[in-house]
This record gives structure tokens, sequence and C-alpha cells, in this order.
């Protein structure tokens, strides 16, 4: 069988490649596949051994079996609804973000509260002793993350029923200091509905599930930063 395996951050840096196809014996599993990928690619061994996997934009584990067509993705780490759930808006953008239009997107005539979390491009980092960024260059498998940050949304829900409109956008593409990545928002009738933990849930479970990674460009270099949540078998959809 033929399967499409897809590389994202460092793995795609070390294979020079952003995707190829492969022929696998039929039956072949998740766990045989990196094995081969490790025989292909000697130098991915240590990046393979704490690699996540996409089967189809869905999490997949060693023992999940392959089948011929599937698109497989392999990337590092990344940093259920109601009936009737409110306004949601979701996105991967190169554009710039607008707060003003966000909230135009999720406020509605019933809105009390509105709790929003931005990320801003840091000109200095302390990771590995401080040092100058000049920019940052973001990444995603954008069908899967998209699909994901609709999970997010689901999980926001089921847990804060009284949260009403959600909002999460990422940019990617190089952006320099001082310039939003992501906002989420979450609107309530109320202030004491949930929506501030509703709005950290957010961030929180975005920097675990959804494939989205950033390159730190600066004087000393440039460093893709990794995670280190790997999946378990709640974070797939059902």
């Amino acid at each position: 069988m033929e399967i499409t395996v897809l590389y994202f951050a460092t793995l795609r840096d070390h294979t020079g490649l952003t995707q190829e196809r492969l022929t696998l014996s039929e039956d072949s599993t998740v766990a045989d596949l990196m094995d081969t990928l490790i025989k292909h690619h000697v130098k991915l061994a240590r990046n393979l051994e704490v690699a996540l996997v996409a089967v189809n934009r869905e999490y997949a584990f060693p023992d999940e079996k392959l089948h011929d067509g599937d698109e497989v993705a392999i990337f590092p780490p990344v940093s259920g609804g109601v009936s009737d759930p409110g306004p949601s808006f979701f996105r991967i953008t190169e554009e710039q973000l607008d707060l003003n239009n966000l909230l135009d997107l999720v406020i509605s005539p019933t809105t009390g509260a509105v709790c929003v979390f931005t990320g801003i491009v840091r000109g200095y980092t302390e990771r590995g002793g401080e040092r100058k960024t000049d920019h940052l260059e973001y990444d995603a498998y954008k069908p899967m993350a998209e699909a994901k940050i609709d999970q997010v949304a689901d999980e926001i829900r089921a847990q804060w029923p009284s949260v009403e409109g959600i909002a999460i956008v990422q940019r990617i593409g190089l952006l320099e200091p001082g310039t939003p990545t992501i906002m989420i928002a979450c609107t309530a009738a109320h202030r004491d509905t949930g929506v501030f933990e509703a709005a950290r849930y957010g961030i929180d479970r975005l920097k675990q599930i959804v494939p989205i990674w950033k390159k730190e460009v600066g004087s000393e270099g440039e460093v893709w930063v990794e995670g280190d949540y790997h999946p378990v078998e709640r974070d797939r959809r059902t």
C-alpha cells in the first residue's frame, strides 16, 4: 500500500521535505511506519522518538493499522458541544488579528461579559538565557489545526455551558515583536459564569493538541520551540 507522509517544524527541517510517498506492506501499523522512517532518515531517530502522529487529521497511536491512501502527518509536540451553541469563529490565518472584528463575530444581544486572551511576540526571551528575538515564524498543519480548535471549543462548551460565543484565531507566518499571535474570546451573560476559566482553558488546551509550532529567530540563530505533551486517547475526537 502507498501512504503520504507530511513533515512539519523540526522534522521538515531535518528531512528537507514537506511530504513524501512511501510504500508499506499490507497490515502495517503506525509503529511499523516509524521504524521505516528511522531507516530512511537516520538523522531523525531522536526526533521520531518523541514525535506525534496523525492519520487523516486525527491523532494516532503505535498499534493503529494504516490503509492505502492514508495521509500521515509527523510533527513534534505542540506547544462534546451543546444542543444550541452560541456564535463561534475559528481560523488559522496569515492576516493581522483585529480584536474589534473578532468581538463583532461572537457578541450577541445576551452578552454581558467577554474574556479575551491575546498572545504577543516577545522582544526578548529567557529560554536558555536571555536573548533578543528578531522575529518568530509560526507554522501549522492547517486542516488538522482548525479541526482541533473546533474540538477545543466543544470541550469548553461541555465544561462551561453558560459560555455563549467562542472565537479562536491563530496567526501564522513571520511575526515581529509586539505582534499579536493568537486571540481567544469567550462570551457569557455574566462574568461569574466561568468565562475567565473558559478562556484560560482554551489557550492551555490549544498548546496541547493543536498542531502549531513556532521558530524563534534572533542574533544567536534560530530554534524551533517544541512542547513535551503527548496526546492520549481522550484527545481524539469521537
